[in-house]
């Protein structure tokens, strides 16, 4: 899975609120449509990026498609912002002491 990727996705505020609401309820199209008041096409665009990115699938249901998030890719980005808070919890912020790694041993800021 390609972090980069769907972090660019859910970059774009649209495409992070559509994302939100199929995190609590599965969506067609038209539904997404009428809830945001923006038009069947751009929605369309916006699921065509998240399904490009790994974040969504679709199920059909006779004409319509509804779309829900993929879990593996709710459980990598999980794990991805656990790892990041993680390793921020490490890091030294004594703001005393520069941490550069050019600067020589010893010297002074």
């Amino acid at each position: 899975m390609e972090l980069d990727r769907m972090l660019k996705a859910l970059g774009e505020p649209m495409r992070l609120k559509i994302f939100q609401s199929l995190l609590k309820r599965k969506h067609c199209i038209r539904s997404l449509s009428k809830k945001f008041g923006i038009s069947e096409s751009a929605i369309s665009q916006h699921m065509k990026v998240m399904k490009d990115a790994g974040l969504v699938y679709g199920e059909k249901y006779g004409y319509h498609t509804h779309y829900l998030p993929l879990q593996d890719s709710v459980d990598f980005l999980t794990e991805q912002f656990e790892k990041m808070r993680a390793a921020s919890l490490t890091v030294d912020r004594d703001m005393t002491v520069c941490q550069c790694e050019y600067r020589k041993e010893g010297e002074q800021t």
